[in-house]
């Protein structure tokens, strides 16, 4: 599958989690609600993942967490706030970038409709 057609399915998942959980819960239970969704439909998730980064001549070991991995090509990041910091935006494609990968959804799950919750983040310096 493309990271398009995974994005269509991971939307369609997140749709159908904030169908039935609606607004207020920790980021936790929604990120579990997620990847049982996308693992129903047959798909690689990986969840948790802790990451190494070189800096100079050393290596920072849980440098950072991702919360979702999908397929190895699609980063998801879950929050349940009020509002979407720009940093998360950051961090994301931080995280696409210190990966290889193309494609991110951060999306926060604390949206009265979660269309409004759901931003896609390209990684540009991935040539297709």
């Amino acid at each position: 599958m493309t990271e398009n057609e995974l994005s269509y399915k991971i939307i369609g998942s997140a749709i159908e989690v904030h169908r039935n959980l609606g607004v207020g819960l920790l980021e936790n239970a929604y990120e579990i609600a997620l990847a049982y969704e996308l693992k129903q439909q047959g798909m690689n998730v990986r969840q948790q993942i802790s990451l190494s980064l070189k800096y100079k001549e050393i290596t920072i070991d849980n440098a950072y967490k991702i919360d979702l991995i999908v397929e190895n090509k699609v980063i998801i990041e879950v929050k349940a706030v009020l509002e979407l910091n720009p940093v998360f935006y950051a961090q994301v494609l931080t995280y696409l970038k210190l990966t290889d990968i193309k494609l991110g959804l951060l999306i926060n799950f604390n949206s009265e409709l979660i269309k409004y919750g759901i931003h896609r983040i390209v990684n540009k310096l991935i040539n297709e």
